[in-house]
């Protein structure tokens, strides 16, 4: 019989021929799932001989795997910055980078926001890791997407947040009341162009939802930053800010943009590659 260790080998050996990167991790981890196992479980079960009905669950994963669709999908979760998220093709699964966006929000917040707006919400998880960190906030999330708001509200009511949190349905500021304050605006918008979105990882172009990638017929990405910046400053409290994930290349567009825009201040800040990826912007 085939033990744990053999099909992890196999299934390593089976999505390297697929170009599949870190091809034992996801071997590790898609074993794991289908046996119900963490990792440290399963390095502990190395020896375990495996029934067929164990090998049952573990080859459509697999084969689901090599057809290079993303391992986050295949396991339904995803973890987000302290909170566990559901995940599926109905929005973009949550990047290190924009953990890394909450994470440095946090750090520059001196007071606790009341008021926290995401705009581009996606799963949920800039708007309900937020929450969860700023237990007194009441937070409304945003998405174009009514397939993305649907999984939002899923992953509100699983954290217990959907009294906090409010997801809505709004192209950007569209479904905002008029006089609403925030003190905190956050987003991580679509900012690829068509040729990024092309060149990207059949992971991400075949199978995450298009409109969380690009402003469709995009030659920049920038469209979305355009009206983010120009429009949230209507919406900011006095002293609030507004917090963005960028493309690696957008600086020097976004600091003209910003330039010409009527806040107090700006900082460009880089993500763990020493990217400039995040801007942050006050409000006077």
């Amino acid at each position: 019989m085939l033990t744990v260790l053999d099909i992890i080998k196999k299934t390593t050996g089976f999505l390297e021929g697929k170009e599949v990167e870190n091809a034992r991790l996801n071997a590790e981890h898609l074993v794991g799932h289908a046996l119900g196992l963490a990792r440290m479980q399963l390095y502990l079960q190395f020896e375990r001989p495996l029934e067929e009905e164990d090998l049952e669950k573990i080859r459509p994963l697999v084969r689901r795997r090599g057809q290079r669709e993303p391992l986050q999908y295949i396991m339904g979760t995803t973890e987000f910055f302290g909170v566990e998220l559901k995940v599926d093709s109905r929005a973009l699964i949550p990047r290190p980078e924009t953990e890394y966006l909450a994470a440095q929000i946090v750090e520059k917040l001196p007071q606790v926001p009341h008021s926290i707006l995401d705009l581009g919400t996606g799963s949920g998880a800039l708007a309900l890791s937020l929450a969860q960190h700023y237990i007194d906030a009441k937070v409304l999330a945003t998405d174009v997407s009514a397939d993305a708001v649907a999984l939002a509200k899923e992953n509100a009511a699983a954290l217990n947040l959907a009294d906090r949190v409010e997801v809505r349905e709004s192209d950007w500021f569209a479904a905002i009341e008029d006089d609403a304050t925030y003190d905190l605006i956050v987003s991580n918008p679509p900012y690829l162009s068509e040729q990024e979105t092309e060149e990207t990882l059949t992971e991400v172009k075949d199978f995450e939802p298009r409109i969380a990638l690009t402003p469709g017929g995009s030659e920049s990405g920038l469209e979305p930053y355009e009206i983010i910046i120009r429009e949230a400053h209507n919406y900011l409290a006095p002293g609030g800010l507004l917090a963005i994930e960028t493309g690696i290349a957008q600086r020097e567009a976004l600091e003209e943009m910003l330039t010409r825009s009527e806040y107090a201040r700006h900082e460009f800040v880089a993500d763990l590659t020493e990217r400039e990826r995040f801007v942050f912007t006050w409000k006077d």
